[in-house]
């Protein structure tokens, strides 16, 4: 390495050292990561924060936005310029235009800086006048949050994990059938590695439309610019007895090892280590309609997703030198305008217990947590059916070819173990009740000037996440 190449390494060091000092002293950044498995939305959680801190009409329960304490808040260009923009813009029209639809799912990772002006409470408050925070969003998919799990195993238990978790899955059979036929230890060859990657990818694609949680890798499912490069060519084996080093396993293995190393740990250093604060979203509603398997799932596939989580407190030493700590989780059961008010509470308890093992590694770290029912965009409207002589509180709206339907998707246990234990013992459905679930497509919006997008619970999950730091 030559010295020119030392000192512009070492010329960049001290620049990213000052923009942090910088930062952290007189305009404070707070990174807030989002994330959620596939149609726990993710997209319109983000746009309807950004819309109601822009337009705090609808926060009351926000307590910087209530007490006066926000002055100003605008968007800016996102700080990194090799991260795309999430398209605020694009999807609130899509949320709150003339003919309103759900915008498309998170795909890759995007990133959005709002910059609030505050006023700091107190005596130190009215001598150093208001000052900027910044928020920097960053949004990624939930299938490559579950790709964090496989930094702690080798290719060989990861096979065995799945080969002993697919079968009844949707899609499953094509595929153990061609990995039953497959020696292992059987030389190389290009075809029918792609054959097995491809029945295994579609069986994961097939897997996530049914409602399953763990499909990893989660690359298969989103691959980008990867796809068809061998880092995405490989699938899970039986082991051989003596595997040649020229084997299927063998370059299956050296495959699985890169796709860590290429994909999964780049996105760990470049984005999630870096996060401050995390809300966690779950579509839990969708996980019970699917039944107790896919409700076990969601709870383990969380479970060990969430160990990779930083949790703990940074100190503003560690925050000086780019350095970080998640020290909030928010854990945000979605979709709660599908349920009446009063089912609430009991949504929000099952994700407690769905979560109990990962809330409490965080508790023990250092980090404050918190679980709640919340809807991002309210697209229902709460009313009441008869049924088998019976008053059912239920929810009412429009569903995506325009009618308008009243629905009640059963009621939900107010004890979360009626739930989680037959899920838990493999249960194959629910014995007592049945629980089902409505697509509703988003309401048309009539909003007063300095309102937001209609949420539930919104300015409480924004008041924990980032409440303290203005």
């Amino acid at each position: 390495m030559s010295i020119s190449s030392i000192a512009d390494d070492l010329a960049r060091g001290v620049e990213n050292i000052g923009a942090s000092v910088s930062e952290a002293l007189f305009e404070p950044v707070i990174r807030l990561g989002v994330t959620g498995l596939a149609r726990s939305g993710k997209t319109v959680f983000i746009t309807s924060l950004v819309s109601n801190l822009l337009d705090r009409g609808r926060m009351p329960g926000f307590g910087p936005a209530a007490s006066g304490a926000i002055r100003a808040a605008w968007l800016q260009p996102q700080p990194d310029p090799t991260v795309p923009r999430f398209d605020y813009e694009g999807h609130l029209a899509a949320l709150a235009g003339p003919e309103p639809h759900w915008p498309d799912s998170t795909r890759a990772v995007s990133e959005l800086r709002l910059s609030l002006r505050v006023q700091p409470a107190g005596m130190m408050g009215a001598l150093t006048g208001p000052r900027t925070v910044h928020l920097d969003i960053v949004d990624y998919p939930g299938e490559w949050l579950l790709d964090l799990t496989l930094m702690e195993r080798d290719y060989g238990a990861w096979a065995a994990e799945v080969l002993a978790r697919i079968p009844g899955r949707a899609g499953a059979d094509p595929f153990l059938q061609a990995q039953q036929a497959t020696d292992g230890a059987a030389p190389f060859e290009e075809t029918r590695a792609r054959d097995l990657a491809r029945l295994f990818a579609d069986h994961l694609r097939a897997a996530r439309a049914e409602g399953w949680s763990d499909c990893t890798p989660g690359r298969f499912l989103l691959p980008g610019d990867l796809d068809g490069s061998p880092a995405l060519t490989f699938a899970p084996l039986a082991a051989p007895e003596r595997p040649g080093r020229q084997s299927l396993w063998r370059e299956f293995e050296r495959r699985f090892e890169a796709y860590k190393a290429r994909v999964v740990r780049p996105f760990f250093r470049d984005h999630f280590a870096r996060i401050d604060r995390q809300v966690v979203l779950v579509d839990a509603l969708g996980a019970i309609h699917a039944g107790p398997r896919a409700t076990e799932d969601l709870r383990r596939a969380m479970a060990e997703t969430l160990t990779a989580f930083r949790p703990g407190r940074a100190g503003w030493l560690l925050r000086l030198v780019g350095l970080s700590r998640t020290d909030r989780i928010l854990f945000a059961a979605t979709r709660a305008d599908h349920l009446h008010h009063s089912q609430h509470p009991a949504l929000a308890a099952i994700l407690t217990a769905m979560l109990r093992e990962a809330r409490d590694r965080a508790d023990f770290a250092g980090a404050a947590t918190q679980a709640t029912a919340i809807a991002a965009l309210r697209a229902t409207t709460e009313t009441e059916v008869e049924h088998g002589g019976r008053t059912l509180p239920a929810v009412r709206g429009r569903r995506a070819d325009g009618s308008h339907a009243a629905y009640w998707p059963g009621e939900l246990p107010a004890d979360p173990a009626q739930l989680l234990v037959p899920a838990r013992d493999g249960a194959d459905r629910w014995l007592d009740a049945d629980y089902g679930a409505m697509d509703f497509a988003p309401a048309k919006i009539t909003r007063k000037p300095g309102d937001g997008l209609p949420h539930i619970r919104l300015d409480r999950a924004a008041d924990f996440l980032i409440g303290d730091r203005l």
